[in-house]
């Protein structure tokens, strides 16, 4: 079963369980309208400054602030307009504007320059605070102060802890991990 705060999912009415969940995912969708539109559609009463500041903890304003029509420019059809990375910050900025009690990050960061993505994870600490967070990656340093982490194989769950934990048993994870060092 899965509970949130002790209760069954089963028992939340569907409207109020999927408002309190906030997910960025890896393929992103940008629908056809303004930058601006497109990032409201995490919480579509917010005010100008909110979203500016959403933007900022994205890591998007400047870029936005560059273009001639900034907060008003057109996406274009499924963001057509805007490269892979920037799609991705605008859906992690709805995300901030957001701030649900739950957060679903499927490699909310795998388009992103290592740069950009540790000046987002640093944002992403600071909402993910009191939060439940989970965070799926491929990218291991993007999970590597998490409270748990859950090595899923094709069979299941490999391994399971911190970090810490997980290098000094020496197992599946810190082999993941030390190969990653290799390879950077």
């Amino acid at each position: 079963e899965v509970l949130v705060d002790g209760i069954n999912v089963k028992d939340y009415d569907l409207f109020n369980l999927r408002n309190a969940i906030g997910t960025v995912q890896q393929e992103v969708f940008i629908f056809w309208g303004t930058i601006k539109e497109n990032i409201l559609y995490g919480r579509p009463d917010a005010t100008d400054e909110e979203v500016i500041a959403a933007a900022k903890k994205a890591q998007i304003h400047d870029f936005i602030m560059s273009l001639e029509a900034g907060y008003d420019t057109l996406t274009g059809e499924r963001g057509v307009r805007l490269s892979g990375g920037q799609q991705q910050r605008i859906s992690i900025a709805r995300l901030f504007l957001k701030k649900p009690k739950i957060l679903i990050l499927d490699e909310a960061t795998s388009s992103l320059d290592n740069i950009t993505e540790t000046m987002i994870q640093e944002s992403f600490e600071e909402l993910s605070q009191g939060k439940t967070t989970i965070m799926i990656a491929h990218r291991l340093s993007t999970i590597r102060n998490a409270d748990e982490i859950i090595v899923i194989g094709k069979n299941g769950i490999i391994e399971r802890g911190k970090h810490q934990d997980l290098i000094e048993n020496n197992g599946y994870y810190s082999k993941l991990y030390k190969s990653s060092l290799s390879i950077n």
